[in-house]
């Protein structure tokens, strides 16, 4: 038989329509459109409020002087190899994880009740725990505060799991909807699954009091609940590593089971390194070591195993104690300029007469402020302003600087004014 020629074989078998004709477009990823069509702005005065990202003054990323410091001794380390990290990742990164989180003396460190993986930052951690859940979890009902972090959805329904939502925010007082929220998780059913944000609340920059977070825990445990936490803030809103996860630690020191999510995106600055590590408290080692194995076996035909080098900078870190404290000092310093430009926000604000309450700006914690203003509100000042953020009216309060906070106010009082809420 004679062979046909490569040119032959495109014409005749090629032909048709494509065999994806079927494929609909998807629609925008919003975080990331609002990326996009800022990127695509030539104003020399647009200002980017949207994903949630630390700029310096001059509206760069921020790159921790600590972590420069790391990469250059990485750099020079002739020891180091490029070598498939286990499928569980690096572990020391995953035993300095889990003490950062837990603490050093944590009785559920001390018994090993505690597994740690290193996943994919935050959304990996929280997508490996998703499928975990699904696979070895008796209930399969995901409790979601409303609102939540835009992809939360997503990691739990991609894994097949049933979302539902508990009252949260509080639109008349900006605050937080406590007694709703203890109503919707008092009529949930037992076992299902309870995702908690630890701090700095996406979108909200609502945070329960400890005493509230007390009431919340022996809820969830007089339930049978199983609380899952994302905890990719961890010091961003009180500048204490310590503080700001106690929520955690309450749930732990019960003895109880629980899952924690944890990002090095945020406090680090590793937002392209996807750094974060999934742990999941279990009654006793033994259960943890057969929860370990399972976690290898949603992992692997995943992403087999987690890259190095961001999981090395972070190690480095948390390792030194010298370096852990530059880290923590550096951290603080872009706390304590975050509530200074709440502080300028909100005097601006006040100082143009802008209508409306607006002491939520000074309420709320951590790196957002749910402005309060509508869709129509934010497309008008991306229109007229070029100021780019979540139509929810969520403000990136890192994305800002002492010289954009007077543009902000002036953008924000137009609207305010010119368009009812």
């Amino acid at each position: 038989m004679e062979s046909l020629s490569t040119n032959e074989t495109t014409s005749k078998d090629y032909n048709g329509d494509s065999v994806f004709e079927n494929v609909v477009r998807a629609p925008d990823v919003p975080v990331y459109a609002v990326m996009v069509a800022y990127s695509k702005d030539p104003s020399p005065v647009k200002l980017n409020l949207g994903i949630g990202v630390y700029r310096t003054e001059d509206g760069k990323p921020h790159v921790l002087n600590v972590v420069r410091r790391v990469e250059k001794l990485l750099l020079d380390d002739l020891s180091a190899t490029k070598e498939y990290l286990p499928i569980t990742g690096m572990e020391e990164f995953n035993k300095l994880s889990a003490q950062l989180v837990f603490g050093a003396d944590s009785p559920a460190m001390k018994e090993n009740r505690v597994t740690t993986v290193q996943c994919l930052a935050g959304c990996g951690s929280l997508r490996t725990g998703a499928d975990f859940l699904a696979k070895h979890y008796h209930q399969h009902t995901v409790y979601l505060s409303q609102p939540t972090y835009g992809n939360h959805p997503n990691f739990f329904l991609a894994a097949g799991l049933t979302l539902k939502t508990y009252r949260y925010y509080d639109p008349i007082t900006r605050g937080l909807d406590f007694q709703g929220m203890l109503d919707d998780l008092g009529s949930a059913p037992s076992g299902a699954i309870v995702l908690f944000q630890v701090c700095s609340h996406n979108p909200t920059g609502v945070d329960p009091t400890l005493h509230q977070w007390e009431q919340i825990r022996q809820l969830v445990r007089s339930k049978g609940l199983l609380p899952f936490f994302d905890n990719a803030y961890q010091g961003i809103v009180s500048g204490s590593l310590d503080m700001d996860v106690q929520s955690v630690r309450m749930f732990v020191t019960d003895g109880g089971e629980c899952l924690v999510a944890h990002s090095y995106s945020k406090i680090m600055g590793l937002y392209g390194e996807r750094v974060g590590a999934l742990s999941i408290v279990c009654k006793t080692a033994d259960v943890a070591k057969r929860v370990e194995s399972q976690l290898k076996l949603v992992i692997r035909p995943m992403y087999s195993n987690p890259p190095i080098h961001g999981a090395a900078i972070v190690t480095a870190i948390l390792k030194d104690r010298k370096m852990f404290d530059e880290w923590t000092v550096e951290l603080k310093a872009m706390i304590d300029r975050i509530i200074h430009l709440r502080q300028q926000l909100y005097n601006a604000l006040r100082d143009r007469g802008t209508p409306g309450d607006w002491s939520h700006i000074m309420k709320q914690v951590g790196m957002y402020t749910f402005s309060g203003l509508n869709a129509e509100q934010v497309a008008f000042m991306t229109k007229e302003y070029h100021i780019y953020m979540s139509s929810d009216g969520r403000i990136n309060m890192a994305g800002l600087s002492a010289k954009t906070v007077p543009y902000l106010a002036d953008a924000i009082h137009s609207a305010v004014t010119g368009i009812n809420s």
